[in-house]
């Protein structure tokens, strides 16, 4: 007797199999291809908990070269004074390549310039220029005295030193542009004036990236668009953080994050494929170098450098000749 009975549903799920799109997977990783160049940022901290954690981050990330680490500035300038002590901190006693955000905000001239001459007096060879946002609650306004926008700070630095600049790109367009073209005039603007990248807001949708990409290419750009990517492990505070900067969110994002709010492992796990399958999808188009916004929370980026192919440098040799001896 024959018990096997096809259900409507099977049925329908067969049909699917049978006549749906076949779906080739992101090509494998070539082990004859170089990884990634990766960059991280990091921010200042305001306690000496954050303190120690920006610590153990850095340390967590160092042994995988990254290009360079950035630490941001915050709104008005507040940060000024933390980000300069981390800075110098990370040339004194760090292999890495510190990159000093500098901003226009609330400062004349001659205060960035000094800034600048500092940081290069310093051993610092790498601005990220910015204009600047400014406090919660109240408009940009340029001082009166200041750099007005970040072409201007760009041209000022180089006027400074022979500083290594990036800049801000935004694939979504940055809140108070005028319009996709404005903002696109803008950041030519900005590389015109001397910088060597632009560092992209970060972005949830690849296809937003490759599209942007067309758009400066079709611009007359040719300095390198380095994609921003921000690893989600708290949903809720980055669509806070997406709804004020810009940034969309699509649909398909929040249902994943559903019900872990007392689960930060399955949350830091989810983080992980999605940001992994971006950058993978992104590794697939050509693109060959990312900026990590990491929230001085390594466990992500560093898992996402993994799947990328990045490997953490050896540790040197010890020296066995004393060792060894004479007998």
């Amino acid at each position: 007797m024959n018990h096997h009975v096809t259900t409507p549903l099977a049925t329908a799920t067969l049909e699917r199999w049978l006549t749906g799109p076949r779906f080739a997977g992101l090509p494998a990783p070539e082990t004859a291809h170089p990884a990634p160049l990766l960059s991280f940022e990091f921010f200042p901290p305001k306690t000496e908990a954050l303190e120690a954690q920006l610590w153990t981050c850095i340390r967590r990330l160092e042994p995988l070269q990254p290009r360079f680490v950035s630490v941001t500035y915050g709104a008005g300038g507040t940060t000024q004074a933390r980000t300069h002590a981390t800075v110098t901190r990370l040339l004194r006693e760090t292999s890495l390549v510190p990159a000093a955000h500098l901003t226009c905000v609330g400062a004349t001239r001659e205060a960035v310039d000094a800034v600048a001459r500092d940081y290069w007096a310093a051993g610092v060879r790498h601005i990220v220029a910015l204009r600047g946002d400014a406090p919660p609650g109240s408009r940009y306004e340029p001082h009166p005295s200041g750099y007005s926008y970040a072409a201007e700070l760009v041209a000022g630095l180089r006027r400074v030193a022979d500083f290594e600049i990036s800049v801000a790109a935004y694939p979504e367009i940055h809140p108070t542009a005028l319009s996709g073209d404005h903002d696109l005039d803008n950041l030519k603007r900005k590389l015109d004036a001397g910088a060597t990248r632009a560092i992209t807001q970060y972005f949830f949708d690849s296809t937003i990236f490759l599209r942007f990409l067309d758009k400066c290419l079709a611009a007359g750009i040719s300095a390198p668009i380095v994609p921003g990517i921000m690893p989600v492990s708290n949903y809720a505070q980055a669509a806070k953080f997406s709804a004020m900067c810009g940034a969309s969110v699509p649909s398909w994002l929040g249902p994943l994050f559903e019900g872990t709010e007392d689960d930060p492992e399955t949350r830091r796990m989810i983080a992980a494929v999605i940001a992994a399958e971006q950058v993978r999808l992104l590794q697939a188009n050509g693109v060959d170098e990312f900026h990590f916004y990491t929230l001085n929370r390594p466990d992500l980026t560093y898992a996402i450098a993994r799947i990328l192919g990045v490997r953490p440098a050896a540790p040197a040799a010890a020296d066995t000749t004393a060792a060894a001896g004479t007998g």
